[in-house]
């Protein structure tokens, strides 16, 4: 392999593990628009179990009353961790109705905190603004929403934030939470929160923690950090994954006999930067590294995430694609789930919520494109799914945009849904390739959404001096 492929196969192998849920398509992505309406005889006792467990939706926005959701509620029940998945990562409708589901989690059933499949120093960053108010959330976003996770950047995500904030303004001694469970990149405040936390608790070791950090904290904008960091010499790449995870184990050793919430967050900050060190230690340029670079960001994500559920005490919502929330995944070069994970640990403290659409319009990136900026995202319309995707005969069951508990699904329509079938799933870029999915068995709900349209996108403010996080232009 010549060096010049290895980069660029490297690169593409970065952008593809963050970002890409599919696999080589088989159907168009679009499906058959002139594929006839009429339901064959042998799927009339399937649309029929279907129509008896779908329950309406009565917005994909985000306000409004929220008693129709009174039944997922029921279908939440104890569960300690919903995964409320997407279809589409540039959709509007699946933030907002994700938004709607939260809202009323948070008023009906307690829960407290929101993970978002975003990088963990973002999480830290959101999540001190919901508590104190300190920092722009605009500006937070544009600054750790880039490359793989550049669609985040949305409206519709601002939106949720500002609700967030509005509710701990109004509940300040029983606030809301937010955190990131992804790990490509850690942003400069995560080095600086570790090394603080060592000087005021721990300054013996501050000489050599300091040490083991230099030359690692981001210098750079996280667009620009994230082109540049697979093409470093593996060598180097691995003795800065060495140096951290040294950190790691020195905070570890000093674990305080009782309860000690800061030191336990300065940990898991040090944690973070030693998982995305770890990342990166992968020959990325090696095409039979993918399945464990796979395995260890899935698991890494599930382990955040019941982290974040252990250390805070609260119940979470947890946003993501569809394809890292199943319990069972749906693509080949996937081949273990966060939800996978996150059922093992908690069993039915996990609830798996789906998600799928008819057609409608996303934004995205070309396909197969390397760390895309905003330039590179547009609009791709999608045409109504073929007869051979679930979505065909999801969308026939007369609500427009419905829920269901699968658990609760009639015979016919439950060895349907068993059965793995194609399956629309829109990561950062268009077309997707083809999942096929058990929806029975991958997920515990799904939400049916009959058309969706494309995120509101986010300019970016204009750089402050001396700023480091700022995209490029």
């Amino acid at each position: 392999m010549t060096c010049s492929l290895g980069r660029r196969l490297a690169v593409a192998l970065l952008v593809w593990v963050t970002t890409l849920p599919g696999t080589a398509a088989a159907v168009p992505a679009g499906g058959d628009a002139g594929a006839s309406d009429a339901v064959p005889a042998s799927d009339a006792e399937v649309l029929r179990n279907l129509e008896r467990i779908a329950r309406p939706l009565r917005t994909t926005g985000s306000t409004g009353p929220t008693d129709d959701l009174r039944p997922f509620g029921d279908a939440v029940g104890d569960a300690v961790v919903v995964g409320i998945g997407e279809a589409a990562h540039g959709s509007r409708e699946f933030v907002t109705v994700r938004h709607r589901m939260l809202r009323y989690l948070v008023e009906e059933k307690g829960f407290r905190s929101f993970v978002l499949e975003a990088n963990w120093s973002a999480g830290a960053r959101l999540d001190a603004y919901l508590r104190t108010g300190c920092g722009d959330p605009v500006r937070i976003m544009a600054e750790e929403f880039q490359d793989a996770h550049l669609l985040l950047h949305s409206q519709e995500y601002l939106d949720m934030l500002r609700w967030m904030r509005a509710y701990n303004v109004e509940h300040p001694g029983d606030p809301l939470r937010f955190a990131g469970d992804d790990m490509g990149y850690a942003g400069p405040e995560l080095y600086d929160r570790v090394v603080d936390h060592v000087r005021r608790a721990h300054p013996d070791l501050l000489a050599t923690v300091t040490e083991l950090y230099r030359g690692l904290r981001p210098a750079v904008p996280m667009g620009e950090w994230m082109r540049t960091a697979v093409t470093a010499p593996l060598a180097e790449r691995r003795e800065r994954a060495e140096g951290t995870g040294r950190v790691l184990e020195l905070l570890r050793a000093r674990e305080p006999a009782g309860a000690d919430t800061d030191h336990a967050l300065a940990t898991q900050h040090a944690r973070a930067v030693d998982q995305v060190a770890r990342l990166y230690a992968f020959d990325l340029a090696d095409p039979e590294v993918v399945r464990q670079v796979m395995v260890y960001r899935d698991t890494v994500m599930a382990e955040n995430t019941l982290w974040w559920h252990r250390h805070t005490g609260h119940r979470v919502v947890l946003g993501g694609h569809d394809s890292h929330i199943y319990t069972l995944t749906s693509t080949p070069t996937l081949p273990l789930a966060q939800g996978t994970v996150l059922r093992q640990r908690l069993g039915d403290g996990y609830v798996a919520v789906a998600a799928s659409f008819d057609r409608g319009a996303v934004h995205a990136t070309e396909e197969g494109l390397q760390n895309p900026v905003d330039a590179d995202v547009r609009r791709f319309d999608v045409g109504p799914a073929a007869p051979v995707f679930l979505e065909h005969t999801l969308d026939r069951v007369s609500h427009r945009d419905w829920y269901a508990d699968l658990r609760d699904a009639p015979p016919a329509a439950h060895a349907w849904l068993d059965e793995a079938r194609p399956k629309r799933e829109i990561g950062t870029d268009y077309p997707p390739g083809e999942d096929r999915v058990s929806l029975s068995r991958s997920a515990d709900l799904v939400v049916h959404l009959h058309a969706i349209g494309p995120s509101t996108r986010l300019a970016r403010p204009a750089p402050e001096a001396g700023d480091r996080h700022a995209p490029a232009p």
